[in-house]
């Protein structure tokens, strides 16, 4: 009796169990049909996506990056629909997978930032590498746009690593964005000599420069009247690689031509009280 009603039950089960394979198994069958249609498609996507980058001008470590996130992103939402069609509840999953991707979106908040920060920079080109810029009150030469951070070379030969998040959100002044760049030089000269005088001296000095561009032609000026000097505002035009070669080319020149034409100048101690020329 008990063999009796062991078969019996077998043979429920296995009923049961072909039914439920039955019910399944045009789902099952979707289910296949769809990740292998899927997974075509999203390969076809990626590939156009990444060619889009490529032309796009994107550094290829951020192409890569974005293609990964892209990918792994039209996967997921490729096996979650598949699951739906087969009869899984997802909805608990994608609870889970939501509340996973807030607390990883905190925890990495900084890095996210920087990452935006980064996709912004590529996409507005605010600077590209090998303009001179200055970005915190760093002057430097750009060197790389990685995802999160700018690498800048300064004159010094220091590198500095700057988060891009701190880039987008203070100033950037671009030295090369014009091709041109135009010096800050101070000179002094005394109140007896002549400004026209001193003036050709100096003008005569950069233009003997090669490295001084003719067109603009550099500005000279009286900028300010200290206690002992005239201060005199410099400002030749160069290009930006050529910047701090020219910097000190200039001054020493200048010195060179005042000691030829004997410019003099004041020294801070005593005060001597003399005639001012033209």
């Amino acid at each position: 009796m008990e063999e009796q009603i062991t078969v019996d039950q077998a043979s429920i089960y296995i009923e049961k169990g072909i039914d439920f394979v039955l019910e399944l198994l045009p789902n099952l069958l979707m289910g296949i049909a769809m990740i292998v249609v899927g997974l075509w498609l999203i390969k076809k996507v990626m590939k156009m996506i990444s060619l889009a980058f490529d032309k796009s001008g994107f550094s290829t470590e951020i192409g890569s990056f974005l293609t990964s996130i892209i990918n792994i992103m039209l996967k997921v939402f490729l096996f979650l629909s598949v699951a739906g069609v087969i009869g899984v509840d997802t909805a608990a999953f994608i609870g889970v997978l939501a509340a996973a991707s807030f607390a990883v979106g905190m925890a990495l908040q900084g890095s996210l930032s920087n990452f935006a920060a980064g996709i912004i920079i590529l996409m507005f080109k605010p600077y590209q590498v090998g303009d001179w810029v200055e970005v915190q009150e760093k002057f430097g030469k750009v060197e790389d746009i990685q995802i999160f951070n700018t690498i800048v070379s300064t004159p010094g030969k220091k590198v500095l690593i700057i988060p891009n998040g701190q880039v987008i959100d203070g100033i950037v002044t671009n030295f090369s964005k014009k091709g041109i760049i135009r010096m800050e030089l101070n000179v002094t000269m005394p109140y007896e000599e002549s400004f026209p005088k001193v003036k050709k001296i100096i003008m005569d000095e950069l233009l003997a420069i090669d490295l001084v561009l003719n067109d603009p032609i550099p500005e000279i000026g009286i900028e300010t009247f200290d206690s002992h000097n005239i201060v005199l505002a410099v400002r030749p035009y160069v290009v930006p690689d050529d910047y701090w070669e020219v910097y000190y080319m200039a001054y020493e020149k200048i010195k060179a031509a005042f000691s030829t034409h004997g410019i003099r100048v004041a020294y801070s101690e005593g005060v001597e009280i003399g005639k001012i020329g033209e």
